[in-house]
C-alpha cells in the first residue's frame, strides 16, 4: 500500500514539474512584454501583463517587483506596497529588489505623513 501511494505521490509530482515549468516560462514571456510596453510609457498594458504574469506564477519574485513599479507608476501606492512586500517575501536577498522596495518606501511614508497632517 506504501509503495503505491508513493507511486502516486512521485507521478503526481513528475506531472507538476513540466506543468509548473510551463507557468513560469508563461510568466515570463509576459514579464517581458510587460517591460516592452513599459519602456514606451504604457502602463496599464504593462500593469496587465504583470498581473497575468503572477497569476501564471505566483512565486515569481520579479513579476511582483515589476508590478509594484507599475502601480506606483499609477499612484495606486496601496497596491505598490502590496506588491513590493510579495516580491520581498518571495526574494528577500534579492538587492533590486530591496532597492526598488527602500525606495518606494521612503516615498511612500513621506506621502503618507503629508496626508496625516
Amino acid at each position: 500500500m506504501r509503495a503505491r501511494i508513493f507511486g502516486m505521490c512521485l507521478l503526481a509530482a513528475l506531472v507538476a514539474v513540466p506543468a509548473y515549468a510551463d507557468r513560469r516560462s508563461d510568466a515570463k514571456e509576459q514579464v517581458a512584454f510587460g517591460i516592452s510596453v513599459a519602456q514606451k510609457g504604457l502602463w496599464k498594458e504593462a500593469t496587465f501583463r504583470w498581473e497575468k504574469a503572477v497569476e501564471l506564477d505566483p512565486t515569481y519574485s520579479a513579476a511582483w517587483n515589476n508590478l509594484g513599479i507599475a502601480y506606483e507608476q499609477q499612484g495606486k501606492f496601496d497596491d505598490a506596497r502590496k506588491a513590493y512586500d510579495k516580491a520581498i517575501k518571495l526574494d528577500p536577498e534579492n538587492q533590486m529588489i530591496r532597492q526598488n522596495y527602500d525606495l518606494f518606501r521612503e516615498i511612500y511614508d513621506r506621502t503618507q505623513r503629508r496626508r496625516h497632517r
